[in-house]
């Protein structure tokens, strides 16, 4: 047997359609039930509790029990992270769903990656905040600039708080959908969390889509604009 990581266990896990699909779902940052997971991916109420149980077994999921009821979510940022390239790998291979539907636009405009904001208006805001300064790359690291914790302070972003945590505050994440890269950390999730309550943006009720409201789309792009993405909230 090699030494080194086991990515064939992993791999296995993912590789599975139905549990592919429950692991899709679950990119919504939504703890979803054992029921809601199984109509996602077209399987029993029996079947899908094995499949919840090895993908928890091999740490790709955690369990939330609240009373009787049991949630099931992601089990952290780096599950949602190789979810994520996984995609852009199979997007940039030509490996496409067959079935597709009215979302799929709404998909690619803007939607929630695990956490933070993806598609279309993920990456204008990544590109925005390169272009001017607010955030900047070495190498694989990015950084907030000086500029930046200003324009971030600005919008109404706690940084002090964010600081606070363990994980990455800026990190990159390829957009399957763009294949390229859009904003992710505490920042990013901290980000999409400020134009949610700015009322700029809503996530569907089910789902992954993020709708702009019509207000909220004009102060986007007001601030992510690489030449106005410095001006104040």
């Amino acid at each position: 047997m090699k030494d080194g990581p086991d990515i064939a266990r992993l791999a296995a896990l993912i590789g599975d359609p139905a549990r592919a699909n429950i692991l899709t779902a679950l990119m919504s940052g939504k703890a979803l039930t054992a029921s809601e997971l199984a109509t996602e991916a077209g399987v029993s109420p029996q079947t899908v509790s094995s499949h919840l149980r090895k993908l928890e077994e091999g740490g790709l999921t955690t369990v939330l029990k609240q009373g009787r009821h049991r949630y099931v979510s992601l089990s952290g940022d780096d599950v949602a992270q190789a979810l994520e390239g996984l995609m852009g790998l199979a997007a940039g291979r030509g490996h496409l769903r067959v079935r597709t539907g009215p979302k799929d636009p709404e998909l690619r405009h803007a939607r929630v990656c695990y956490n933070h904001l993806a598609g279309e208006r993920g990456v204008q805001m990544f590109r925005a905040m390169r272009a001017c300064g607010h955030l900047a790359l070495d190498g694989d690291a990015v950084t907030l600039t000086d500029t930046g914790t200003r324009f971030v302070t600005d919008l109404g972003i706690d940084l002090a708080e964010l600081e606070k945590s363990r994980a990455p505050m800026c990190r990159e994440c390829l957009d399957w959908s763009a294949r390229q890269y859009h904003l992710a950390g505490t920042l990013g999730r901290a980000m999409l969390t400020r134009m949610e309550h700015l009322g700029w943006m809503s996530r569907a009720s089910e789902g992954r889509v993020i709708t702009l409201t019509t207000q909220g789309a004009a102060r986007f792009d007001t601030l992510f604009m690489p030449d106005r993405a410095s001006q104040s909230v």
